[in-house]
C-alpha cells in the first residue's frame, strides 16, 4: 500500500519516540549541513571560508590592534591568513575546564569575543561561527598564536583537535594569529581557491580600511591570468582610491564626492558607528552601489543603502525647490541612482544581517542614522558649488523624463531582433559600412537633398532629406514623437535606437551633420534638430557625433576669381580684398547651389568648415535651462528670454 505521495507505506512496527531524535554535537551540524553556514558546497561557498578568516583579521585592524594582514595561497589548495593583532586568547576558558579559549573558539559554534562590545566596538564576525565553521570544513587546520611574547600552536582535523595546545617557545618579536588550512575535499569536491578571486577580496578589504596593509602572496604555478604573485595592498585614500580606479576614463557629471561621518548615538545613548562613502555620477553608466558593513560585503544591499538613497534624493529635491525648479519634484530614488557609481562602508555596533552569509543588512535603526549623517554633508556640498549642483539636478531630471517616456511607451511592441534593418526611402546611403569613416548629412527638403546627393562622396557620405521644420520634441508628447514620420526616418537611418533601446555601438555613421540654409529658416530647422538630439539622443551629443555644416551665404566674383562669404560681416571683410566692381551673389538656399559649389564649400572634408555640437558636463544645467526656455512648453519663458536679450540685437533678419 502506498501513501498520498505514491511511496510505499512503512511497516507499522517502526516507532517514532524520543530515541528517534538525533542530537548533533560539536561541529557535526556544520559538516552535515554546510549550506546553512556558508551557502553551499561549491567554489563560491569555499571562498566564503577565506572571507571568514579575513574578516576576523580585519576586525583586529579596525579595532586598532593590527596594522598588517598576510594572505598566502600555496599548492594543494592550502590558504594561510595571519595578522599582527592581539592573538586569540589561549588561557583556560572559565566555563570549559581543561580547554583553552582558543580551542573553544575553534570547536564550538556561537563562541567568540564579539558578543560583548568590550572586545570589539564594530566587527564583521558576529554570530561566533566563522572560525569554527572553517575548522569544521577543513581537512586540516593549523593555528599559531603569538601572545605575551610566547608562541602557541595546535593542529586540528575536520574540526577535532589532533594535538593539545603546545607552548612552542618564546616569540619576543611576534604577535597575532596565523591560521593555515585546507578545505576538505569530502565537502567541496574538486573545487579550488582561485588566486584572482582571493586577490580581489584582499584588495577590496584594503580599500575599506585605510589603516591596514594587506600582504598578498601566491605560488606562481597556481596563477593563470594577470593576478600578481606578490603585492602589498595599502590605500590611504580608502573608498575614493577604489572608485577612482574603477571609473578611470569615464565622463563625470560632477566631481567625485567622498567623505565620512559619525552616525550619532544609537537608542541606548552610545555612539552608533560611522559611515564612509565615495560617489561619482557618470554619463551613460547604469548605476551601481557597492556596500559593506564592518568590511563585510552586502551585495543584496539593505537598510544602509536605503538611508543612503533617501539622503541623496531628499537633498537633491530640496536643492530643486531652492532653485525654483518645479521639475525636481518628479525625481525618484531610481533617477538619482541611475548613472551613479558609489561605494559605501558602514561601521556599526551589533548589526543585524539576513543569514549567516551576511549578504543583506537588516538593522532597523540604520536608515535614520545614515540618512541624517549623509544628508547634512550633501546639502553643504550642493550649496558649496551651485553650478555642479545644478548640473546634477539636471542630470537627475533627465533620467526622470526618460523614465516617464519609457513608461508612456511601454505598450509599444518591440521590433523583432531578427527583423532586417529598414532604411527610409529618401535616404541616399553610402557604400562604406565602417561607421568610423562615414557621415550622414541631414538637409531640408528634396531640392537641397538632390543637390547634396550629387555633391557627395558616395563611398563615405549619406544624405537624408527632411521635409520642412521637424517636430519640436521639447514641447511635444511621446505620442506625437512616435507618430512623426520625419523623426522616425531619422532614427531608422541612424540605427542606434531611442530610449531604453538606445545602443551607441549600433550607430551607422560616425558624424551626423546638420546642413541647412544660411538664413533664419535654416537656423530654426537646425535648432529643432539640435533640440531633438539633446532631448532624445543626448549620448550622440556628449560623444561628439553631431555637427553643424557652415554653407556660405554669398559668392563674390571678379573675373575668374571667386570667394565665398559666410555672412554679411564676412562679406564686408572680403570685399575689401577686391579692387573694382565685384559681382555679389546671395544663395537663396542649398537647393539653388550647383552641386560642384556645394561640394567645394560645404561637403568636401578638405575645404569645409564644421561646428561640433558639444555640451560639457559643467554646462549640463545651463544647456537644459536654455533648451527649456527657448523650446519648451512654457511661452512665458521664451517671452522673458526675448525681453532679456532684445537690447543686444543690432539687426533683425526677418
Amino acid at each position: 500500500m502506498n501513501d498520498l505521495f505514491g511511496n510505499p507505506k512503512k511497516p507499522k512496527t517502526e516507532t517514532y519516540d524520543a530515541s528517534s531524535i538525533v542530537v548533533l554535537e560539536g561541529l557535526e551540524p556544520v559538516r552535515r549541513r554546510p549550506g546553512m553556514y556558508i551557502g553551499g558546497t561549491d567554489e563560491t561557498a569555499m571562498h566564503h571560508l577565506a572571507a571568514e578568516l579575513l574578516d576576523n583579521a580585519m576586525d583586529e585592524a579596525v579595532a586598532g590592534h593590527a596594522s598588517f594582514i598576510e594572505v598566502s595561497l600555496s599548492p594543494d589548495n592550502i590558504l594561510t591568513v595571519r595578522d599582527n593583532g592581539r592573538g586569540i586568547p589561549v588561557d583556560p576558558h572559565p566555563k570549559f575546564p581543561g580547554r583553552s579559549a582558543l580551542e573553544v573558539i575553534l570547536t564550538t559554534l556561537h563562541s567568540g569575543g564579539k558578543f560583548d562590545d568590550g572586545a570589539y566596538a564594530t566587527s564583521g564576525g558576529l554570530h561566533g561561527v566563522g572560525s569554527s565553521v572553517v575548522n569544521a570544513l577543513a581537512s586540516f587546520l593549523e593555528v599559531e598564536v603569538a601572545r605575551d611574547r610566547t608562541l602557541w600552536r595546535q593542529k586540528y582535523e575536520r574540526g577535532k583537535p589532533k594535538t593539545k595546545l603546545v607552548n612552542a617557545g618564546p616569540a619576543p618579536n611576534r604577535r597575532g594569529t596565523s591560521i593555515r588550512f585546507q578545505p576538505d575535499a569530502e565537502i567541496f569536491g574538486a573545487a579550488h581557491f582561485q588566486p584572482q578571486r582571493l586577490y580581489r577580496l584582499c584588495r577590496s578589504k584594503a580599500y575599506l580600511f585605510r589603516g591596514v596593509e594587506i600582504r598578498w602572496s601566491c605560488d606562481k604555478a597556481l596563477i593563470r591570468d594577470d593576478t600578481p604573485a606578490e603585492a602589498v595592498l595599502h590605500f590611504p585614500g580608502g573608498l575614493r582610491d577604489s572608485l577612482e580606479a574603477e571609473i578611470e576614463g569615464a565622463s563625470l557629471v560632477v566631481p567625485l564626492w567622498a567623505g565620512e561621518a559619525d552616525l550619532g548615538n544609537a537608542a541606548d545613548g552610545q555612539k552608533a558607528g560611522r559611515i564612509e562613502w565615495a560617489i561619482a555620477w557618470t554619463d551613460g553608466g547604469d548605476g551601481e552601489i557597492t556596500s559593506y558593513c564592518n568590511t563585510v560585503p552586502t551585495p543584496l544591499g539593505g537598510t544602509h543603502e536605503a538611508g543612503f538613497r533617501a539622503a541623496l534624493l531628499k537633498g537633491l529635491r530640496a536643492w530643486g525647490e531652492q532653485r525654483s525648479n518645479r521639475r525636481a519634484g518628479s525625481i525618484t530614488g531610481e533617477d538619482v541612482v541611475a548613472g551613479m557609481a558609489a561605494k559605501i562602508s558602514l561601521f556599526f555596533r551589533q548589526p543585524q544581517f539576513q543569514g549567516q552569509t551576511k549578504e543583506k543588512l537588516t538593522s532597523p535603526e540604520v536608515p535614520r542614522l545614515v540618512e541624517a549623517a549623509i544628508r547634512d554633508r550633501f546639502d553643504h556640498v550642493l550649496a558649496g558649488d551651485p553650478q555642479a549642483a545644478d548640473n546634477l539636478l539636471s542630470f537627475a531630471i533627465e533620467r526622470a523624463e526618460e523614465r516617464a517616456r519609457r513608461k508612456e511607451a511601454k505598450d509599444t511592441p518591440r521590433k523583432s531582433a531578427t527583423r532586417r534593418l529598414r532604411l527610409p526611402g529618401k535616404l541616399a546611403d553610402c557604400t562604406l559600412e565602417d561607421a568610423g569613416k562615414t557621415e550622414l548629412f541631414l538637409v531640408e527638403g528634396d531640392s537641397a537633398g538632390g543637390s547634396a546627393k550629387q555633391a557627395r562622396d558616395r563611398a563615405t557620405q549619406a544624405v537624408l532629406p527632411l521635409r520642412g521644420k521637424i517636430l519640436n520634441v521639447a514641447s511635444a508628447s511621446v505620442d506625437k514623437l512616435r507618430q512623426n514620420q520625419e523623426l522616425k526616418d531619422l532614427v531608422e537611418a541612424l540605427g542606434c535606437g531611442l530610449g531604453d533601446r538606445f545602443d551607441r555601438a549600433r550607430l551607422r555613421y560616425g558624424r551626423v551633420i546638420i546642413m541647412t540654409d544660411a538664413d533664419v529658416d535654416g537656423a530654426h530647422i537646425a535648432t529643432l534638430l539640435m533640440t531633438f538630439f539633446w532631448k532624445e539622443l543626448p549620448e550622440l551629443v556628449r560623444h561628439g557625433h553631431v555637427f553643424l555644416a557652415r554653407p556660405p551665404l554669398y559668392r563674390l566674383t571678379q573675373g575668374a576669381n571667386s570667394v565665398y562669404a559666410m555672412d554679411d560681416a564676412d562679406k564686408d571683410v572680403k570685399m575689401k580684398g577686391f579692387r573694382g566692381k565685384v559681382d555679389v551673389s546671395r544663395f537663396k538656399g542649398l537647393g539653388e547651389m550647383p552641386p560642384g559649389q556645394l561640394r567645394e564649400t560645404t561637403m568636401d572634408p578638405r575645404r569645409r568648415t564644421l561646428l561640433q555640437v558639444v555640451s560639457t558636463p559643467e554646462q549640463r544645467a545651463h544647456t537644459n535651462e536654455t533648451v527649456e526656455n527657448l523650446m519648451g512648453r512654457r511661452p512665458e519663458l521664451r517671452f522673458r528670454f526675448i525681453q532679456d536679450h532684445a537690447a543686444a540685437v543690432a539687426e533683425l533678419d526677418v
